[in-house]
């Protein structure tokens, strides 16, 4: 079922109507229309196409799916790609869901290709700034940008906790390596969609603003600088987060290094220890006569030599703490 609105004069008349009656309220031009898919079919397509004389690469780019988030301008339209996202903290995973939108004069139709956008919410922030609505479309516009770039803040600022947290574990006294790894690939990987979608929102922003678009007047400007200013600081953000999660893994193999070079220097001291009683006994066990061959005071220098050597070798090691 589509969803759909009508504003007159800046006032909320009338919503969930037939889509058939677009037409009908199209004709005043103090009307302003919002009409949205979910899933459409392609005779949904084509009739909305038909109504408005929407141009047929923007129908078929919203149909097909895994666009690149862009705002595309045709004579009597402009066409917009976006990308809401959300992290789910529990899992690490960012989760996508894609919308099309055509923007006319007088309407607003946003297509999206599965349930998982919140056109609710976008519904809210509607409501919340009634007072705006005499903007018309553009009104219409900022409150579905203002959802979609909220969402990719969000979703940054709990990825960085995310991150945050993977520090503290890095330096943790005795770390468990292959969680650290498992939960640092996924987060890059998260990041690594997180920035496919949020990137691109700068350029797609930046141009509706532009004056020869004519889609946001005077009223709407400040309101559309606002959500511009959002989009930098996501942008600026997932850049830093980037190099965070690379600096992240790169001081948790060093990490590891510094570790294993610890063990080596330590079991490296014992073997150097453990090889003098060993040497002295070998030489000792020898079948020849030497000072203290087959006598009691032999024992004795052996025992001695191997006591004061170990010592030696111990102080030696623990002095330049290799032990």
């Amino acid at each position: 079922m589509a969803h759909t609105r009508v504003y007159r004069d800046g006032v909320l008349v009338d919503q969930d109507f037939p889509v058939e009656q677009v037409s009908d309220y199209l004709q005043d031009p103090a009307t302003t229309v919002w009409l949205d898919f979910c899933e459409p079919t392609q005779d949904d397509l084509a009739a909305i196409s038909e109504e408005l004389g929407l141009h047929a690469l923007a129908v078929e780019d919203a149909a097909e799916e895994h666009q690149r988030p862009k705002f595309d301008r045709y004579d009597t339209h402009s066409f917009l790609i976006a990308y809401s996202a959300h992290f789910d903290v529990d899992t690490g995973i960012v989760t996508k869901s894609e919308l099309g939108a055509f923007v006319t004069k007088q309407a607003l139709v946003t297509v999206r290709k599965d349930d998982g956008f919140d056109i609710d919410a976008v519904e809210q922030r509607w409501d919340s700034s009634a007072d705006l609505a005499k903007s018309g479309v553009a009104f219409l516009l900022h409150g579905l940008l203002d959802h979609i770039v909220d969402g990719h803040f969000e979703s940054v600022q709990a990825l960085d906790e995310q991150i945050e947290a993977l520090e503290d574990l890095v330096f943790a006294e005795r770390p468990d390596q292959r969680e650290l790894q498992r939960r640092s690939f996924r987060l890059r990987k998260s990041l690594t969609a997180l920035r496919r979608v949020v990137l691109p929102m700068r350029e797609v922003v930046n141009t509706v603003m532009r004056r020869d678009q004519h889609l946001v007047d005077s009223v709407m400007m400040p309101y559309f600088q606002d959500v511009y200013d959002h989009v930098l600081r996501a942008s600026e953000w997932t850049e830093s987060l980037r190099d965070l999660v690379a600096t992240v893994r790169e001081t948790q193999l060093n990490l590891q290094g510094n570790r294993l070079n610890t063990i080596m220097k330590k079991v490296t001291s014992w073997a150097a220890i453990i090889a003098v009683p060993t040497a002295v006994t070998g030489f000792y066990g020898q079948n020849v006569p030497y000072p203290g061959f087959q006598a009691t005071s032999g024992f004795w220098v052996s025992t001695v030599a191997i006591v004061l050597l170990s010592v030696a070798l111990y102080a030696s090691f623990k002095r330049r703490d290799w032990l």
